[in-house]
Order: C-alpha cells, then sequence, then structure tokens
C-alpha cells in the first residue's frame, strides 16, 4: 500500500514525481486529497479509543498539512486539510533560532487560517474527546513530561495548553540542535518543533480545548484498518 499526502500533492510537478517514481520501482503511488486524509486519521483515532469515547475532536500535525476532523462517527461529520504543516512552515522562520517578530508573524498567519475553518468545527458541537496525533504532538507531549515511548502504547499521555504555552516561548530561544537534546525529540524532528508547537497552541487555543490526549494510531493505521474492512467476509 504506497500513499502519498501533502508534499506530492501540493508539488509543482506532481504528475512528473508520480511517473519517476512508477518507472523505476513499479509503485504507483496513490495520492490522498487532503480531507481523505484527515478522514482515514480520524478513523484510527475512533477505533483506538472506541464508541465510548464519545464525540471526538482531532488535531493532526504532518511535515506538510494539519488536519482537523470531528464526529460521532468512524466517519467524521467535519474533515478538512489546512497547509499548516510543521516542515512547511518551518521554511517560514529565519534564523535559528527566528527572531521574535518571525515568529509572531508566523502565529498570527497560522491563527488567521485555523479561524477560517473553526465555525465548522464547531458546529459539530463539543467534544467529549480531543485528540492530537502524529510525531509532532507525541514529541511535544514527551517534552512536556508524558511517558517516553519505551513505555508502549496503552500507557495513556496528555499534552495541556498550560504547558505547551510556556514551552513555545523555550522553543523560540532555542537552536534546533538545542532542541535535539530535549526529551523524546530527535535530530531530524528539531528543527520543526518549534513551527509545530505554534500549530498546535493555536488550534487547541482557537477550538477551545485545554488537553489533547495523544494517540498511537494515525493515517498509516487508518489505511490499513480501511484496507482491512473492504476484504470481503469469506
Amino acid at each position: 500500500m504506497a500513499f502519498a499526502t501533502s508534499a506530492i500533492r501540493d508539488a509543482a510537478n506532481t504528475e512528473a514525481v508520480l511517473a519517476r517514481v512508477a518507472s523505476e520501482s513499479g509503485v504507483d503511488l496513490q495520492v490522498l486529497d487532503g480531507g481523505d486524509e484527515a478522514r482515514v486519521t480520524f478513523l484510527a483515532v475512533r477505533r483506538w479509543f472506541g464508541w465510548s469515547a464519545g464525540r471526538l475532536l482531532m488535531i493532526d500535525v504532518g511535515g506538510g498539512s494539519l488536519e482537523l476532523a470531528a464526529g460521532l462517527d468512524e466517519e467524521p461529520d467535519v474533515a478538512v486539510s489546512l497547509p499548516l504543516g510543521a516542515g512547511r512552515l518551518t521554511r517560514e522562520l529565519a534564523g535559528d533560532p527566528p527572531g521574535p517578530e518571525g515568529v509572531r508573524a508566523l502565529r498570527k498567519r497560522v491563527r488567521s487560517r485555523i479561524a477560517t475553518v473553526q465555525p465548522q468545527l464547531d458546529r459539530v458541537g463539543a467534544p467529549q474527546l480531543t485528540v492530537g496525533t502524529s510525531k509532532t504532538v507525541r514529541s511535544l507531549a514527551r517534552v512536556c513530561g508524558a511517558a517516553p515511548r519505551g513505555d508502549g502504547p496503552y500507557v495513556p499521555r496528555t499534552l495541556t495548553l498550560a504547558d505547551l504555552s510556556e514551552l513555545v516561548p523555550r522553543l523560540a530561544r532555542t537552536t534546533a540542535v538545542e532542541r535535539a537534546q530535549l526529551p523524546g525529540v530527535s535530530a531530524a524532528r528539531a528543527p520543526q518543533l518549534l513551527a509545530g508547537a505554534l500549530v498546535v497552541e493555536s488550534a487547541m487555543e482557537l477550538l477551545g480545548t485545554e488537553s489533547l490526549t495523544v494517540c498511537p494510531w494515525a493515517l498509516r493505521e487508518g489505511l490499513i484498518l480501511r484496507f482491512l474492512d473492504g476484504l470481503p467476509d469469506d
């Protein structure tokens, strides 16, 4: 099962990339659109937490995009994708560490973009559980004191808005090398951590949630679940 997400679907040469991959590897990449990416990830979140979790709100931060979804069923009532991925936005922050004006400008732009879809999510109703997925969310939760990955997937992990709001200024003052020394942050993830934190913080503030419950399943698991659901019963 080979899928591509925002990096490929938003590229100026998408068809050329797909053709090159197919010719050199024999693999036909299927490109997920943003809404489908949000729906599949929401499916994984629903299956992990079950029906007893009630109405879910999902915040998923990838490298190229931010997916938001909400609903009571396995199919969300609202599923949206915004070009606010941690990797994409990091390219807009000049300097290491970036200057305060750059951070403020990026936060303002992120909040403005999320605000455009906030009414859709609000109409679904207040969530009974707000969930965060992706490596960015897991890394932020770990830095803020959540259990390490080695403790296994069944240990409850949360990320509070209060902790994140204290962390963001610290991240803005540190270099990528210094961020890589934080618990749970790899050298590859460190440059993107500040931009990712700004996105998560803005989404939590605008959507009115004080705490995220971290889900170990995300897009990959959702794709597997969708595939298994499509197999014949016999």
